[in-house]
This record gives C-alpha cells, sequence and structure tokens, in this order.
C-alpha cells in the first residue's frame, strides 16, 4: 500500500512539472502555433538582419539602399525577399529609414 500512494505521488508531481513547465512553455507571442511562431522568429530574424545591413551600407556609402542593393552589393546575405508569406521593403528618408514586413 505504501509503494502505491508513493507511485501515485510521484505520478502527480509528474504531471504537474509536464503541465506547467513543458506544455506551457512560451510561444513568441500569446495564442500562436508553433508552426507559426517558428515563421515569425524567421520573419523577425530577416528583418535585424536588413536593418543590420542598412546601417552598414548607410556608414560606408553614405546613402540608403534599396533591398535590392543590399543583396548585389553583399551587404545582405538574402537571396529572397520573403518568407512564408511575409515580403520586405526597405524605405528611406532623409537621415532615416525603415524596414517593413507586408502580410
Amino acid at each position: 500500500m505504501r509503494s502505491l500512494v508513493g507511485l501515485l505521488v510521484c505520478a502527480a508531481l509528474f504531471f504537474v512539472v509536464y503541465h506547467f513547465f513543458l506544455k506551457k512553455m512560451p510561444a513568441t507571442d500569446q495564442g500562436t502555433a508553433s508552426t507559426q511562431a517558428i515563421s515569425l522568429i524567421g520573419v523577425r530574424s530577416d528583418l535585424l538582419q536588413i536593418a543590420e545591413a542598412e546601417r552598414a551600407y548607410i556608414a560606408i556609402n553614405g546613402h540608403c539602399a534599396s533591398l535590392d542593393e543590399l543583396v548585389s552589393s553583399n551587404s545582405l546575405s538574402m537571396t529572397r525577399t520573403d518568407r512564408d508569406g511575409y515580403s520586405y521593403s526597405v524605405e528611406c528618408f532623409d537621415a532615416t529609414m525603415q524596414v517593413h514586413e507586408i502580410d
């Protein structure tokens, strides 16, 4: 009887650990599916990579470049300007630039 109670306690403890730590691990955004979360992480990574390449290009050349110019000048290692239904664009203003993803 004592071993049965010990086994039930261990099973309950395992369930609690599973439920709170493994099953409820944070996703990138609340309510997203795991495949969608992976896609969003890739999009965010692409946007950061584009912004860093643009900053480096501006520092070297003194002006902003389009996405195609960044790729052709090897400032950006991305070969495509879209990912999973999101496409990217770069807009240059006087001293600033904006990188956008478009659904």
